[in-house]
């Protein structure tokens, strides 16, 4: 069956003729140029933001994607003319030429352009590759930026057009060039040594280096025993407690059992005594509103995302998301800044609201001001919402869970900020006994201040109330119990993504929008690997890190790299040329490789091998590192090429085929537990099972781990006693429902998306026939 192109017109033999076609195809490249003919091109870095912008602009402007860069590095050589002043060799990225070639095409028939990248250096560079690609002069008004995305801040921005600033530009390519230095010339060379496939970057070596030191410690470290007494004392009917804090007037330091207990009963035998009672009023001021850094930290400890997970959220929520009617929104002011800076049309809408919501009492008389830190750029706002009137609970039917949750986080936190001070009346009472000192403590909140909307990471059961009796001086007490209390010393506890985050900020290692990836990028490389939310490095982790320490000490040192980073900063404010950091850099560096190539001889990583036989030959199999991790191999390779997942066994029973569970990964890379009898079993949970059993009914127990990395045991037998009125109850009920509704809202939009593919279809059929 012959058919007739769409829009085409039709010939005495119901085919379209040559001469229609061309007719139509002219009339179409007309419209097309009358559609351009007098409007501005915006470019933005994504698809997502564009949709946003181009609802603000109105019909006079056309708002297209660059899909992030669309000039780079070659990936295929090293791309740096080190003879000729360090030129770099920028080509187009691969996979983007249609892109490219469309920008041009509409460049050309658009009476304006503006470059309206992403407001840091990075978009800076983006905007400058822009303008060479589409024959823009970077001298000219061409560069557009804006913090959030709202019609008032679109606007400005048009109205403010500048000229790209190639300050910014040559930091973000010296340190682009800095990075290809370290990972084209050191890359290679662990090939060679040690093994293919690795990689050594400038500030993720050094990140790895702070996370094995940290393990070292922690494999060094001796615990020792302390002993701690409290004491419960009892004022008419009144009881509290309180610590015995020094013995003969040095402070307490018991180290055994035996110590403790001559303690404890000679402490019994005294009169316990008021000596002085103090009463004070302690004020605690908010924290200020997030930057990139402590909105990674806040998202890991209170919703336990890692810094990805968190920074794809926030994208989002900057990008824009559709709001019903009002189309898409953006929600977050830009997500990648080190300042806490806040605009002063923000601040007087979070105390007009304040002031409405709460009351009066809540607003402190002057706007809270908050010092940004020593090395922050302060070129954007903080991380807060783009207007506080939209309240988490409006946008919640717009947004999913994840979304949902860090915008309130973000929204309570800057809420918080501009809000007064919360008061406690605290009293402190010192106990005499003897040749024994007591102290008590207790603590009231007066007013509540900002933590009637949010409360920070410092948050703990110290700030519960804790109400003493009326003491005075003179008053004695009764002894009702001593509670001796035995400890151990802990180990620094190993970096989980909130405290390495912190880590790198405060060594002033990278920048907050680079410790996403770097963590990303240390994990797929297999030197570190999370367990249970911390980091924990492989033995190719140290040998690297060894290895780079012993050879190129600069390139893991923290001072130095956090130097290199105020280095970078002097490049963008104009103080310091480019060139002469690279050189600076450079020149040590290929003097040290030279000898490295010579010195080092091959490093040969030992095998894993597993007690598990291969298939295939019956060889023991041995554990390999690939890109996804690790995995089991057969050590016949080539001759035998037999590989299969590697199952970690957790040494519990399936408990209904009596088989192994094993730990397994979902599609998405999250743990869970499994019988290795599958398929033929399919038991699954996401809790870890424990080798210790239940008291009550002997069954293995489970470990579940909060979204706050808090975790709690419980007994993996649903009838078990021991489960009724047990927290973990309600918390797997709630999963339940998550995951129920979750399921009926995929159902929802398929089914949606379906009925629209029909609609379609139909009109399509339609058209068709009619023509």
């Amino acid at each position: 069956m012959k058919c007739t192109p769409i829009g085409a017109s039709k010939g005495t033999d119901r085919l379209a003729t040559t001469s229609s076609v061309r007719k139509t195809k002219a009339v179409n490249e007309k419209t097309n140029k009358k559609k351009s003919a007098g409007k501005t091109l915006v470019i933005v870095e994504s698809p997502a933001k564009a949709k946003t912008i181009e609802r603000y602009l109105g019909k006079n402007y056309i708002v297209r994607a660059s899909m992030g860069h669309l000039r780079d590095l070659p990936k295929s050589q090293f791309g740096i003319d080190v003879e000729d002043a360090f030129t770099p060799k920028y080509i187009n990225v691969r996979g983007k030429g249609d892109l490219i070639r469309a920008l041009k095409k509409e460049a050309k028939e658009a009476d304006k352009i503006y470059l309206a990248s992403d407001p840091d250096r990075e978009g800076e560079a983006i905007a400058w590759h822009l303008s060479f690609i589409l024959g823009v002069d970077p001298k000219e008004n061409c560069r557009i930026v804006f913090h959030e995305i709202t019609k008032p801040a679109i606007a400005e921005a048009i109205h403010h057009p500048r000229p790209i600033n190639m300050e910014q530009v040559d930091a973000q390519q010296a340190r682009r060039m800095l990075d290809r230095i370290v990972g084209y010339k050191l890359s290679p060379l662990l090939w060679r040594k040690v093994r293919k496939g690795l990689s050594a970057g400038r500030v993720q070596s050094v990140t790895v280096r702070l996370i094995c030191d940290r393990e070292k410690e922690i494999e060094a470290f001796h615990s020792e025993e302390y002993w701690t007494v409290k004491a419960k004392v009892k004022k008419d009917k009144s009881s509290f407690i309180a610590e015995l804090t020094h013995i003969r007037g040095e402070k307490a330091s018991l180290h055994s059992e035996e110590e403790t207990t001559k303690v404890t009963d000679d402490l019994a035998a005294q009169e316990f005594k008021i000596k002085e009672v103090k009463q004070s009023e302690r004020r605690k001021k908010p924290a200020a509103p997030f930057t990139t850094s402590s909105l990674q930290q806040d998202a890991a400890r209170k919703l336990g995302f890692t810094s990805g997970r968190t920074m794809m959220i926030a994208q989002q929520l900057y990008e824009g998301v559709v709001l019903g009617r009002q189309g898409a929104t953006g929600l977050i002011t830009y997500m990648r800044t080190d300042s806490t800076r806040l605009s002063n049309l923000a601040i007087e809408e979070a105390r007009g609201y304040i002031g409405e919501e709460y009351g009066q009492d809540y607003v402190p008389a002057k706007p809270n001001i908050y010092a940004g830190g020593k090395k922050a750029q302060d070129a954007h706002e903080a991380i807060r919402p783009t207007s506080i009137l939209r309240l988490p609970s409006e946008v919640e039917p717009y947004l999913n869970r994840d979304q949902q949750r860090l915008y309130t986080l973000i929204w309570q936190r800057f809420a918080a900020c501009q809000m007064t001070a919360a008061v406690y009346d605290t009293v402190s009472a010192q106990i005499e006994a003897g040749d024994y000192q007591l102290r008590a403590h207790g603590s009231k909140i007066k007013f509540k201040g900002y933590t009637v909307v949010y409360a920070g990471a410092e948050s703990s059961k110290k700030e519960k109330d804790t109400i003493l009796p009326e003491l005075s001086a003179g008053d004695m007490l009764s002894l009702t119990a001593l509670d001796p209390e035995q400890h151990f010393t802990e180990p620094p506890p190993r970096y989980n993504d909130a405290s390495l985050v912190k880590a790198l900020e405060d060594m002033e290692i990278g920048r907050p929008s680079t410790y996403a990836p770097i963590i990303e990028t240390i994990q797929k490389r297999g030197y570190v690997e999370r367990r249970e939310k911390q980091f924990r490095p492989t033995e190719l982790g140290f040998i690297v890190t060894d290895m780079l320490g012993e050879y190129f000490k600069d390139i893991v040192d923290a001072k130095f790299t956090a130097n290199l980073e105020g280095e970078l900063d002097e490049v963008a404010d104009g103080s310091l040329n480019k060139n002469e950091l690279l050189q600076k850099f450079y020149t040590p560096f290929d003097e040290t490789l030279k000898k490295a190539e010579e010195i080092i001889g091959t490093v040969d990583l030992p095998e894993e091998i597993t007690d598990i036989p291969c298939d295939k030959c019956g060889r023991m199999m041995v554990v390999k590192q690939g890109r996804f991790g690790k995995f089991l191999a057969c050590p016949g390779f080539p001759e035998c090429r037999n590989a299969k997942p590697l199952l970690r066994d957790t040494g519990v029973q399936c408990p209904k085929c009596g088989g192994k569970i094993v730990e397994r990964k979902s599609r998405r890379g999250r743990a869970f537990y499994g019988c290795d009898r599958y398929p033929d079993c399919d038991y699954t949970t996401w809790d870890e099972p424990q080798q210790e059993t239940c008291k009550v009914c002997g069954s293995f127990m489970q470990k579940h781990r909060y979204r706050t990395g808090r975790t709690i045991l419980y007994c993996s037998n649903e009838q078990c006693e021991s489960r009724i009125g047990s927290p973990i109850e309600k918390e797997l009920a709630r999963q339940k429902e998550r995951a129920n509704a979750k399921t009926s809202k995929d159902a929802d939009v398929s089914a949606d998306t379906n009925t629209k593919t029909r609609a379609k279809r139909t009109a399509s059929r339609k058209k068709g026939s009619n023509t």
